[in-house]
């Protein structure tokens, strides 16, 4: 059966029963149909988030081939409670660009699931839609404010940094020219659309702690310049406030439930090779007031999305993960030691101990945080006993225990060895994570300690336009805020190409943006969309729904 078949074959227990088991009360419920429900601020609890057992899920360096860390969260958190622990899973917001382009959903798989599928995958709760409104509704007083005579700022039009957004992947959007129709259509100019989880307001969301926190930042966000060089910020357009009653609802989380009737939290959803990549700090707080163990997930490999939560979230969140599991497969692996997409399901030895050195790098770079690891592999029916016992062995040389993961076969049931193995790392953990890097670093600091230490590079080289641009942060007080790194998600280097554990390269920045708002400085490595586009056969094309509302085809 295919995910949206297993997940129509299992009916769902109403959302009130659901939070009865993570002691909720029912008044506490703002019920979105009777699947799902938006959870008070009020529930999260200082004192019990201090006491959870925080796990972080991330993985290798992706490939074509899939890793499988939604899937393998889910079926994490469903093990944890078969082996008698009180866990929740804390996850992202699926974006409607890969659900309609080439990724599909992101809810999970097989039999380790959060359901409702339908909605999670498509409008779900109207998050994406407020953080869409809210971005939007800046871009157009901003520009109102260009045309104004009476009360524009001085902003200088050739300066704006910030776009409007758009859920959907558009490539047609990512540069374009407005304000044409003459006196009453506005200042003409260069703009464009990002996909709405790479929108500031999206990043803002997922790092605020409360809505009076999420106005200030809104505030802060980073327009651009007046004529004299002088910033221009959110607030002098007198934006912060409308912003801020946009998303009154969404910075709420959500609860749904696992396909085994355990609660789940999904909330927020930035992309990890753009922005920081992880669910909301009010998301995952509020599943470690209710919950002794927390399953959590950090997008793409550990070098972006773990590296990020660690060193920005963890940072900001004030918590730190007990244990981190890394993702694999033998097929990905395989691929990063250069077997074809085509013939990753032939055992092949060789391939999987030239690609395994991927795997060993991010488990060096988890454990430099000072964290234990566990490798959760994923299994195929492809995969063989001697593949699988080589990934064993050497994880074990790193001191590492690997498990056999069969989450999206067989649900929790098939990761109670891994639960076990979390259990017991978790249990080692000898004190909070150690950063990459510290705050009063330099910006060029930092990046070079995420390079050599993280992707393994040689060095960074800046762009003239990069340096300046530090330059010019410095001058307005970013250069004490954390790095988001933006790059390709498919390798530790900046070019896509290069599988494995890449050797003999520097990092390139050719550019900045800051996200003040959000709290972060970012800089761009490579060529970098914030507006995916679509491609050649579309992942919608698949997708149908007939006459009584059933939906066919999502994935």
């Amino acid at each position: 059966m295919t995910d949206l078949d297993i997940a129509k074959s299992v009916q769902p227990t109403h959302i009130k029963e659901i939070a009865a088991k993570a002691n909720i009360a029912e008044d506490n419920l703002e019920f979105y149909g009777k699947y799902k429900a938006k959870l008070p601020l009020d529930l999260i609890d200082e004192n019990k988030v201090n006491a959870s057992n925080l796990i972080l899920v991330t993985a290798i360096s992706p490939t074509p081939a899939g890793e499988g860390k939604t899937t393998t969260s889910i079926g994490l958190n469903d093990g944890l409670n078969k082996i008698g622990k009180q866990s929740m899973v804390v996850l992202r917001e699926p974006s409607l660009g890969p659900v309609f382009g080439i990724k599909g959903g992101a809810a999970g798989g097989g039999y380790s699931q959060v359901i409702p599928m339908e909605d999670i995958n498509l409008h779900f709760t109207g998050d994406f839609s407020a953080v869409e409104k809210a971005n939007n509704l800046l871009a157009a007083l901003i520009d109102n404010n260009l045309q104004s005579k009476t009360r524009s700022v001085g902003l200088d039009g050739r300066t704006v940094m910030w776009k409007r957004v758009m859920d959907m992947n558009d490539r047609a959007l990512r540069n374009i020219t407005i304000g044409l129709g003459g006196l009453t259509g506005g200042i003409p100019r260069q703009d464009g659309f990002n996909i709405t989880a790479a929108s500031e307001v999206m990043a803002i969301l997922c790092m605020s702690k409360d809505l009076e926190d999420l106005k200030n930042r809104f505030a802060k966000i980073y327009v651009g310049d007046k004529l004299d060089k002088t910033p221009v910020f959110a607030k002098d357009v007198v934006a912060e406030g409308a912003m801020a009653a946009l998303m009154k609802d969404a910075i709420k989380p959500n609860l749904v439930q696992t396909l085994e009737q355990n609660p789940a939290i999904i909330h927020g959803g930035p992309f990890a090779n753009i922005a920081q990549g992880t669910n909301t700090i009010t998301a995952t707080k509020m599943g470690m007031s209710l919950s002794d163990y927390v399953v959590t997930e950090a997008g793409f490999g550990a070098d972006l999305g773990a590296e990020k939560f660690l060193n920005i979230k963890s940072r900001a969140a004030g918590f730190s993960p007990k244990a981190v599991v890394i993702v694999a497969t033998v097929r990905a692996l395989k691929y990063h030691g250069g077997a074809d997409l085509k013939e990753l399901t032939t055992e092949n030895l060789s391939a999987l101990d030239a690609g395994i050195p991927n795997l060993e790098k991010h488990i060096e770079n988890m454990q430099s945080f000072g964290l234990p690891v566990v490798v959760s592999i994923n299994a195929f029916s492809s995969d063989t006993d001697a593949e699988l016992n080589l990934i064993k062995e050497r994880c074990a040389k790193l001191g590492v225990k690997a498990a056999i993961s069969t989450g999206w076969a067989d649900g929790g049931a098939g990761c109670t060895e891994l639960a076990e193995y979390v259990v017991e790392a978790a249990a080692s953990c000898k004190g909070a994570f150690k950063p990459t890097y510290e705050l009063e670093d330099t910006i060029e600091e930092k990046i070079n300690k995420i390079a050599t230490n993280i992707y393994g590079a040689d060095g960074v080289n800046f762009s003239a336009k990069a340096k300046k641009q530090m330059k010019r942060f410095e001058e307005l007080g970013y250069d004490k805020l954390p790095v988001c790194m933006a790059k390709t998600q498919k390798s530790l280097s900046d070019v896509d190409s290069r599988r494995g554990r890449p050797t003999g390269f520097k990092i390139n920045i050719r550019e900045f943006e800051v996200a003040a708002g959000a709290g972060f400085i970012v800089p761009i490595a490579g060529n970098i969309l914030r507006m995916p586009g679509l491609p050649a056969t579309p992942s919608s094309e698949r997708i149908d729904v007939d006459a009584t509302g059933n939906i066919e085809g999502l994935f």
